[in-house]
């Protein structure tokens, strides 16, 4: 078996779809126990727990799903896909979850961008968590590449590209956020939902509508957080500095922080088995 097909048959599935506001959500659920709820960042999808929530699943009942925007989940013109919207998709999503968990809180696992919908969700939505797991997030000012940051000026310009043009980019962008090489396998199941027509200006929307402004809504009120929260930061990572997680964590008390050697920004591919780790003991220790 050729590893892009190995890739394709570990692929979670995502066998729900859930309307928010007239547009499809796609999502899965698997394993039982406690709920655990994983939120992907960009430009990524759900699959980025596809080593990680199977394991999970062992012990827990495990949520995730694909922003909007993002993955299967609906890609449109003109589509809001910015963080302002996604706090909202989430606390809806756990609202309709939250039927099957008798009133339990769930633990929630989030990367990147995933970060900032989480931590959004809980401070304007009022979504309450029995635990906050962050990788890499979004979080603290300032952040945004010198590519998102060129795009966001440029956008109609970026998503007119020959697709050859576009593919080499994203394949380039992609590479980036790990610190060793992804494989080819995996580099196809991040870049595939981008591909196409509407996927090639879904990418290129998503990037022009990133705004810090809905990170410095929250980043003051970190503090009052309720929940443990642990913060995982790859000591490698080059889209977001090290310091940035310092500093997030000393916004919140009591935060847990660990860096992770050898791991750029997505530690999902440079070391899962940190998050696995991670996610062991702080789950035991909030018991």
């Amino acid at each position: 078996m050729s590893e892009t097909n190995q890739q394709s048959r570990d692929a979670l599935p995502l066998d729900h779809v859930f309307d928010f506001e007239g547009q499809s959500v796609r999502y899965g659920v698997i394993g039982a126990g406690a709920p655990l709820v994983m939120v992907h960042g960009t430009p990524f999808s759900s699959q980025v727990w596809r080593r990680i929530a199977p394991i999970a699943a062992r012990w827990r009942r495990v949520h995730y799903f694909d922003l909007l925007g993002y993955g299967a989940s609906d890609m449109r013109a003109g589509q809001d896909v910015s963080l302002g919207v996604q706090n909202r998709l989430l606390a809806a999503l756990l609202k309709h979850w939250s039927r099957d968990w008798n009133g339990a809180a769930p633990d929630v696992l989030a990367h990147d961008f995933g970060g900032a919908t989480s931590l959004r969700a809980a401070l304007l939505d009022g979504c309450a968590y029995r635990s906050l797991m962050l990788v890499d997030p979004v979080a603290v000012a300032p952040w945004g590449s010198p590519f998102v940051r060129h795009v966001r000026q440029h956008e109609a310009a970026f998503a007119g590209v020959p697709p050859y043009m576009h593919q080499a980019m994203l394949d380039a962008y992609l590479q980036g956020a790990a610190h060793g090489p992804l494989s080819d396998g995996a580099l196809r199941i991040y870049t595939r939902p981008w591909t196409g027509e509407s996927g090639q200006a879904a990418f290129y929307r998503q990037i022009a509508q990133m705004d810090q402004r809905y990170t410095d809504e929250v980043q003051s009120r970190y503090g009052e957080l309720k929940c443990p929260v642990s913060i995982l930061w790859g000591e490698e990572d080059e889209w977001i500095p090290v310091e940035r997680g310092v500093e997030l964590a000393s916004l919140i008390p009591g935060a847990r922080f660990t860096r992770v050697p050898g791991s750029g920004h997505l530690m999902q591919e440079d070391a899962p088995e940190a998050i696995v780790g991670e996610l062991l003991a702080f789950l035991r220790v909030t018991e």
